[in-house]
């Protein structure tokens, strides 16, 4: 195509990126495609293919993002800066704050999160989430004791969104504890 002036815009991969998050929240990851993120982020198809090779690649970018988005907020809790605070209280209270300001946003994560069971691409995304949690609260416990909360605390995200129960505070802090103790 001579002639033809390609068009400098430095934020669409975000866009894209973002895009894939609003298609994935709105419709699972089953709805996403090529096609339907281009739609979504109005760009022409063969940008998100220009991004993004394959679905993976693009999944892996948008986990990515969602672990950017909770370690923002890990970082600006006082949960893991106070270290005279009551960490069983502390995180059981951090959680049903994430829990409470935004469900869907929470499902999203972590449908990405428990994709990386069928899509192997996304393992090493989902682990260093993992990594960088238990990284956080190693800086209040034992490495091990980490490990734990954060699996604890996995468990008690996923019990409240797949069986729509209310989050119970008062349970998760008494669990905590209880891991703490040990």
């Amino acid at each position: 195509m001579a002639g033809a002036v390609r068009r400098y815009d430095p934020g669409r991969r975000d866009r894209i990126i973002d895009a894939a998050i609003r298609v994935v929240g709105a419709r699972g990851i089953a709805g996403l495609s090529h096609r339907s993120v281009a739609a979504e982020a109005d760009v022409p198809l063969g940008s998100t293919t220009y991004h993004f090779r394959t679905l993976d690649e693009l999944l892996v970018a948008a986990l990515r993002r969602a672990n950017e988005g909770f370690a923002a907020a890990v970082a600006a809790s006082p949960v893991l800066s106070d270290p005279a605070a009551d960490l069983p209280s502390a995180l059981a209270r951090f959680l049903g704050e994430l829990l409470a300001a935004d469900r869907g946003r929470a499902e999203l994560e972590y449908e990405l999160y428990l994709a990386a069971l069928r899509r192997p691409a996304l393992r090493p995304v989902a682990a260093e989430w993992c990594e960088a949690m238990a990284g956080a609260l190693a800086a209040r416990t034992d490495p091990a004791t980490a490990r734990a909360l954060v699996a604890v605390l996995d468990g008690i995200t996923l019990q409240v969104l797949l069986t729509d129960m209310p989050y119970d505070e008062e349970y998760a802090r008494e669990v905590l504890a209880r891991v703490l103790r040990a």
